[in-house]
């Protein structure tokens, strides 16, 4: 199924929107924690609460604001969010003690905007393109993660970092222009089990095994993350590096970890070898830690362990997200993609603190060695992975025919070429499928009454 017009706009602005606000986020990772210690009140610790906080807050309120979404509508919630961003943007660039720089912080993270930003996507597009759409979307947030690598060093040497906040400010309030001037409003919204938490649905899937693994390998991965940018900017300075030139480390070095990621994820995808390329990945952080804490001493030593880190940590990204959906019950895509999304926060408000209360007792070797065992142990753990086969998701539109016949219906779909799993919910008017992508034909939904 091809996207229309409308849909590429409604993907696009989303997007957009999604991008602006998590560009407005990273900026300051690069730069914070080093800037940070001017303010007044500042200690190592208060420091890795600012770098972290926002991570808490947004873990806390993420899904809340789903469910509000469903009840004052998805356009007001996502309005309510960016404005708490720039408004805690805001705050933090007029900040001149670590108190009320952290303050700034949480409330930048309780503009927690994605699930109801995921519920208006799929409110705006139709069932047979809603994966493409969340794609989209997706990849903007790995964009704005590397501009935001060397545009947040460059806005700090000129403007320090009130500037940098300030241009967060500007991204919220711009990321609200393009919600009310170029997304469209939904004629009708409801919810979609694909795209949005369910509080029914949360039990089930904290109780799923494989989900429960994937959502502490996310959690540690963004803790590695977040402590990471505690400690490197600190490594930096102190090898003599001018935080105005640390930009100069982070653009190749990001540069060459995606050149690096490109042949592991296609490795990957495309010859089925996602357990070997995972472990990889993960050995490239735990030495990547290791060499920071042996070779941290130069500046050459420092970018080329973040380049090994880089590259092991873009893989991961991108391949947490597709294991999850992979492993979750068709039905509770959703609800599992929300609670994966909680616990990748929350590992960064662990990572912020832990990586601060560490720098301030060992300085940055300490917390480069302590990210090193956190990757270490989950490199054992990981040993024993079992990967998901490989299916997506499809979601087939009954056409208000579901209502007593949904056991037959799902029936029927099941035994369809390539459908593993087929669910069939009615209020909804739609079927839930995970399907074998070497092996389902969509026209075998037509053949058989469906997708017409």
């Amino acid at each position: 199924m091809r996207m229309i017009a409308a849909e590429w706009r409604a993907a696009g602005a989303l997007a957009g929107i999604y991008a602006l606000r998590m560009l407005g986020l990273f900026l300051v990772l690069p730069v914070l924690a080093l800037a940070a210690r001017d303010f007044g009140g500042a200690t190592s610790l208060l420091i890795g609460v600012a770098v972290g906080i926002y991570g808490l807050t947004q873990a806390a309120l993420q899904i809340p604001f789903g469910f509000a979404s469903d009840r004052f509508g998805r356009k007001r919630v996502i309005a309510v969010g960016l404005l708490l961003f720039a408004a805690g943007s805001a705050l933090a660039a007029v900040a001149d003690t670590i108190t009320v720089l952290i303050l700034g912080r949480a409330l930048q993270g309780a503009g927690a905007i994605a699930a109801a930003l995921m519920a208006l996507a799929a409110d705006l597009t139709r069932d047979g393109v809603r994966t493409r759409v969340m794609a989209i979307i997706g990849i903007s947030i790995g964009a704005s993660f590397s501009l935001a690598l060397v545009v947040g060093p460059l806005v700090n040497a000129w403007f320090h970092l009130a500037g940098v906040f300030w241009l967060a400010t500007g991204l919220g309030l711009l990321a609200l222009l393009l919600l009310y001037t170029v997304v469209p409003t939904p004629r009708v919204q409801r919810v979609h089990r694909d795209a949005r938490p369910s509080g029914a649905q949360l039990r089930a899937v904290l109780a799923n095994a494989t989900l429960l693994r994937l959502n502490g390998g996310i959690f540690v991965l963004h803790m590695i993350m977040t402590g990471t940018f505690v400690a490197a900017p600190l490594a930096l300075d102190a090898v003599g590096l001018a935080a105005a030139s640390h930009w100069e480390v982070y653009l190749p070095v990001f540069g060459g970890s995606l050149a690096l990621m490109g042949p592991l994820v296609m490795l990957a995808e495309r010859h089925d070898r996602t357990r070997p390329v995972f472990i990889v990945a993960l050995a490239l952080i735990a030495v990547a830690h290791a060499g920071l804490g042996v070779y941290g001493d130069t500046v050459f030593g420092i970018g080329l362990a973040l380049l090994l880190f880089f590259a092991g940590f873009n893989v991961l990204e991108a391949s947490l997200p597709a294991l999850v959906s992979r492993a979750a019950p068709v039905a509770q895509k959703g609800t599992a993609m929300g609670v994966y999304s909680t616990c990748q926060f929350l590992g960064a408000f662990v990572g912020g603190v832990g990586a601060g209360l560490l720098e301030g007792i060992g300085g940055p070797p300490l917390v480069f060695a302590a990210l090193g065992v956190a990757a270490a142990g989950w490199l054992f753990v990981a040993r024993s992975m079992r990967v998901p086969p490989p299916v997506t998701s499809y979601v087939v539109p009954l056409d208000g025919e579901a209502g007593n016949n949904a056991e037959n219906i799902a029936r029927r779909l099941s035994g369809l070429p390539g459908v593993e799993e087929a669910v069939v919910v009615a209020e909804e008017g739609v079927a839930y499928l995970k399907v074998d992508r070497q092996t389902f034909d969509q026209t075998e939904l037509q053949r058989a009454g469906f997708n017409k």
